[in-house]
């Protein structure tokens, strides 16, 4: 064994990785020991390796999957600062959803009562009339593209072209969920506003369209969106017991601003067409 050679126990102290993360990362092709043995044919590590596996080790603390360590390396190695910056930004657009829902918990945590402060609406069928919308879907983690693609059909809305054609919005904004089991993390997000007037979509990926007359089950949830797995729970539990059949799209619209509104009495309701 040369000086340059490292075997994976000393290895594993100079770089707080275990052993076990040491092989695995291996096998990934993530950290693969540069230096081999002539007679035993052995594998070592070598000193100019220990960069890289602290920085892995930096990485994976910091949350980042073993793709995007990846990702973050060959970006590195390869100069290439827009792909850095992407990756790092998604990992800070996470790392902020979390802080948010921990702050929640702990809100919760130190105020017991207000765990219950959400109410839900008994389900009742209702007739949808036929609906003008504007949308834009795109698949990813709901998280992520919720903000952007509110944000973005609001931009066609409030355009000045079509502000100066009188473009209204007559409905709350909606979301329409397509994916029979859904992902939060890649799931069909499709945000979408009711709207008349002569409107010009100036966004290439967003689309004017007709959703059909429907008649749904109907529930108000009043409570913070972390909860509202609880009233589709209500819905489909009364569709069980009661012998109606659902289908989708599953809407939710957003019947009051969440910035401006306490998480206890956000208002959201769930439509869930009937077949």
């Amino acid at each position: 064994m040369t000086i340059d050679q490292i075997p994976i126990g000393k290895f594993s102290v100079l770089t707080r990785i275990s052993p076990k993360a040491l092989r695995y990362y291996d096998s990934k092709g993530l950290l693969v020991p540069e230096a081999k043995d002539s007679i035993t044919g052995y594998r070592y590590y070598t000193a100019g390796q220990l960069e890289k596996g602290v920085k892995i080790r930096t990485l994976t603390l910091l949350g980042f999957s073993l793709d995007d360590v990846a990702l973050i390396l060959k970006s590195l190695d390869d100069g290439d600062i827009d792909a850095y910056k992407m990756v790092l930004n998604k990992q800070l657009s996470q790392t902020r959803s979390e802080i948010i829902r921990l702050e929640r918990i702990e809100s919760l945590l130190e105020n017991p009562d207000e765990m219950i402060k959400m109410t839900l609406t008994e389900p009742v069928e209702k007739k949808i009339p036929q609906l003008r919308i504007i949308s834009k879907t795109q698949r990813g983690s709901i998280s992520e593209l919720m903000g952007k693609l509110i944000g973005d059909v609001m931009g066609v809305i409030y355009h000045p072209d079509n502000q100066r054609n009188l473009v209204k919005m007559t409905g709350p904004l909606m979301t329409l969920y397509h994916d029979p089991e859904p992902d939060l993390n890649d799931m069909c997000v499709d945000v979408a506003i009711p709207v008349s007037g002569k409107i010009s979509v100036t966004d290439p990926d967003a689309e004017i369209r007709n959703l059909p007359a429907v008649t749904v089950l109907s529930l108000v949830h009043k409570g913070p969106y972390d909860s509202i797995g609880l009233a589709y729970q209500k819905l489909i539990e009364y569709a069980n017991d009661n012998d109606i059949e659902l289908t989708g799209p599953f809407r939710e619209l957003y019947l009051n601003d969440p910035q401006e509104t306490a998480p206890e009495n956000i208002m959201t309701e769930i439509q869930a067409p009937l077949k």
